[in-house]
């Protein structure tokens, strides 16, 4: 890397920390930075920019820099503040964070001499330098960027199976065609940058979401009306989603709504085809493990919500199941 890094050892600085941010420019998830100390020698084989490495190049260079690293510090900044504060001042606030998280592989807090971070100045009384495309240059900043960028992305890993349908663990949070798909059909979740999405807000949700929501509320009151007894509504898993799970008498109930303002393109019923048959199934059987429900024989019912003309078409057996 082309770099001044030497300029910064002349100068009597020995332990030198490197400081940069992943997340800035993202939809949803918090912004992370990593503040990263390694030795001068010996030097970690192909560091450089993370936006540069491939995810298995990352990982792998990742694990290098954890091991030999001096010191290693994270700092995260939430989606909530982010609103707040705005993403400049959320950027800064994570990179002093990370700053003052620097520990040793033993836990215990490191000092550096100097900090160099990457087009920011950050909030510390320790001589530092903002070096612009510092990410590219410098070799400190570059090994900050790629534990920063797997950390984060680790995170990504258990954000999609908290919230399925975002396409999160490709995208991580970033503003994809399938992010803002289910973004429209899901609208959005506690870690989605109500700042960044204005016009997704949940004061103001898509239309089809909000007739969705009514839909399975009108279910869960005709399922009360006929005596069931109502386990869960909205359980997700990584698998899929299942809309109300129920018990009626003996009887364990899948129930999936589906709601339309008419049907033009079909009715409501239509839409639960055989893929999505088959993760209602699979999630199914993932909440009968959970709750040591295998000895029941489950039910898969479909009930089909009409807006034009108003009602409910209850079907159980809407599908066969396992």
């Amino acid at each position: 890397m082309h770099s001044s890094e030497p300029m910064v050892f002349d100068e009597g600085f020995s332990l030198i920390c490197g400081i940069d941010e992943v997340g800035r420019g993202c939809l949803a998830g918090p912004v992370v930075a990593a503040a990263v100390v390694l030795p001068k020698e010996p030097r970690v084989e192909g560091v450089r920019d993370s936006k540069k490495l491939s995810p298995k190049k990352r990982e792998e260079i990742n694990r290098v820099i954890r091991e030999q690293a001096l010191a290693i510090g994270l700092g995260t900044v939430q989606p909530e503040i982010i609103d707040q504060i705005n993403i400049k001042q959320a950027t800064r606030l994570a990179m002093k964070l990370a700053l003052e998280d620097l520990k040793d592989n033993g836990g215990s807090p490191i000092l550096p001499d100097i900090v160099l971070v990457d087009a920011e100045e950050i909030e510390t009384k320790l001589p530092q330098r903002c070096i612009l495309h510092g990410d590219d240059l410098i070799y400190q900043i570059a090994a900050a960027s790629i534990v920063a960028k797997v950390y984060r992305d680790q995170m990504f890993e258990s954000y999609e199976e908290q919230y399925p349908g975002y396409g999160l663990a490709s995208n991580k949070g970033y503003g994809t065609k399938a992010h803002f798909e289910g973004i429209e059909a899901k609208g959005i979740t506690p870690i989605h940058r109500r700042s960044f999405l204005k016009k997704f807000h949940a004061s103001n949700p898509p239309s089809h979401l909000v007739s969705g929501t009514k839909g399975e509320e009108m279910v869960h009151r005709l399922l009360l009306k006929r005596g069931y007894r109502i386990l869960e509504r909205n359980y997700r898993s990584k698998l899929g989603e299942i809309d109300i799970i129920a018990m009626d008498k003996e009887v364990l109930v899948f129930v999936e709504v589906k709601s339309r303002s008419n049907n033009l393109y079909g009715e409501p019923g239509d839409f639960v085809d055989k893929r999505k048959q088959q993760r209602i199934m699979m999630t199914a059987e993932l909440f009968m493990k959970q709750h040591n429900l295998t000895d029941l024989q489950p039910r898969f019912d479909v009930a089909e919500v009409y807006w034009e003309r108003g009602g409910i078409r209850y079907i159980q057996n809407g599908f066969p199941g396992f």
